[in-house]
């Protein structure tokens, strides 16, 4: 899901601030699925279907960038990259264990 729900279109190499430490380019935004549908889906009501959401992201060719992307800058809201907040929330932590054993 594109932030705030609305396509960007930086242009190439452009850059944008995501935390005051961090620059990430967003050029895979222009491509992404989500920019041609309303963005309501992408956050539906707690217990509501996240199903057309997640039938979007399964089409989407930068399906994984986003996914990222929602990953480094803990996006607690809505499906990216086809996951929900719980999905997130869980594959952060196992990224956090892997790391910790890896520096074991």
């Amino acid at each position: 899901m594109i932030p705030s729900g609305e396509p960007r279109h930086e242009r190439p190499g452009e850059m944008q601030r995501i935390t005051n430490k961090l620059l990430q380019p967003l050029d895979w935004q222009t491509s992404a699925r989500c920019s041609e549908v309303d963005p309501e889906i992408f956050f539906p009501e707690r217990g509501g279907s996240s199903k057309a959401a997640r039938s979007v992201c399964a089409q989407c060719e930068v399906r994984m960038q986003c996914l990222e992307y929602a990953l480094n800058n803990k996006e607690q809201f809505g499906i990216w990259g086809g996951t929900s907040e719980r999905e997130r929330r869980r594959l952060r932590k196992e990224r956090s264990l892997r790391r910790l054993r890896a520096a074991s």
